[in-house]
């Protein structure tokens, strides 16, 4: 779990969906969140802090972009199981 939100803390100003991300991260951590949804999560989280993507994220304006498109499909997939305790969550780690 460190880990992870160590390495998010990195794209912090960078990346404009990175509270989506998290509230995702700690939506697959959730006991009560079907496998289906922490597969896909957990493969859009992967895809995100991949450092071989199908645009490079050092490329200036473009290169989240694949990273966006794969995270809201993730999230549009599993929206119904990101709680609002989900989003408390995103919200309390960005303000500690």
């Amino acid at each position: 779990m460190d880990n992870f939100l160590k390495q998010v803390k990195h794209f912090i100003g960078l990346v404009p969906f990175i509270r989506d991300v998290v509230a995702m991260y700690f939506c697959m951590i959730d006991p009560q969140t079907p496998a289906y949804a922490k597969a896909t999560i957990a493969a859009a989280l992967t895809y995100f802090l991949s450092p071989a993507d199908a645009i490079p994220d050092w490329i200036a304006g473009l290169g989240f972009t694949d990273d966006a498109s794969v995270i809201s499909a993730a999230l549009a997939t599993v929206c119904i199981h990101v709680k609002d305790k989900h989003w408390k969550q995103a919200g309390d780690f960005f303000n500690s």
